[in-house]
């Protein structure tokens, strides 16, 4: 058990809605095993009174102070509460900052939550994750050259988690389902436009992983979905369609969604520096 005494308290202070820091915090967290880390978040802080509500919060419970605030006000208020009560304070953002002004020649503007204003960017994701929402599973597979990414793969490779991830990202995704009883619609080999994307796991793997999807709908668990040969099978099917097409093969075994996805985006980006938007080999990533 965690000693009470190694506890810490961490104060996540934003002018906009958090997310930047919610995620830099959590990828520093992720460093650290067993951390006991009581998080306090305070997002839209942009004035010194709002500062002021919260500063009651910081003494009573001292730790350490992550900050994103570009009101100079508020800032200097937070900064000068936490010198007078000995607390840490990181403007997290601050050295990515200066190092773009002296790159760029110019001067950041300072502007909370800038990145969250809804421009042509902020419209094209929403557009992405209407249409990734809307082409899951096979689903409306004539508007597929529509897409930017098509995730193929048997049941439970990950393909709708990490298709609503990259959407996110700005991606429109379409996913479909390979089952060895059903081809999949001719469409999916005439694409020009998309980029397809094999996802395949090991079989044990996966049959794991739909043992406990039937545990969890409370679904008998002697069935060809989760027989060992028969898995097998899909799995070495989906693969000789992958290498018969030359789409490229992440294998998602030990990767998270985010890698995966990272990864998809790494072919999206070698693809678009290649003539024509070929592929060399299918060679599982």
């Amino acid at each position: 058990m965690t000693n009470i005494a190694d506890r810490i308290h961490l104060h996540l202070l934003s002018d906009s809605t958090g997310e930047t820091l919610e995620m830099l915090a959590k990828a520093a967290l992720a460093q650290f095993d067993d951390a006991d880390v009581v998080r306090h978040f305070w997002p839209m802080v942009r004035s010194r009174q709002h500062l002021d509500r919260i500063v009651p919060e910081l003494k009573a419970n001292p730790g350490l102070v992550l900050f994103t605030l570009v009101n100079p006000e508020a800032r200097a208020r937070l900064e000068e509460v936490c010198a007078q009560n000995g607390l840490p304070a990181v403007p997290i953002l601050d050295r990515v900052t200066e190092a773009l002004e002296k790159a760029l020649g110019q001067e950041a503007h300072g502007r909370p939550g800038r990145q969250h204003q809804m421009d042509k960017a902020y419209f094209e994701r929403v557009e992405a994750i209407q249409f990734t929402i809307a082409h899951d599973d096979g689903i409306g597979w004539e508007n597929w050259e529509e897409a930017d990414i098509i995730l193929a793969g048997v049941s439970r490779s990950s393909k709708t988690p990490t298709s609503i991830y990259l959407a996110n990202r700005g991606y429109k995704v379409a996913n479909i389902p390979l089952v060895v009883e059903s081809p999949p619609p001719p469409k999916l080999f005439e694409l020009r436009k998309p980029l397809v994307v094999g996802l395949t796991t090991a079989p044990e793997r996966l049959v794991q992983i739909r043992r406990n999807r039937l545990l969890t709908l409370n679904e008998q668990s002697q069935t060809a979905y989760i027989d060992n040969e028969r898995v097998k099978s899909e799995v070495a099917f989906a693969r000789r369609m992958f290498a018969d097409n030359g789409w490229p093969v992440i294998d998602v075994t030990r990767r998270s969604i985010e890698e995966t996805a990272a990864a998809v985006i790494r072919l999206c980006s070698e693809r678009s520096h290649k003539t024509g938007g070929d592929f060399e080999g299918v060679k599982a990533i």
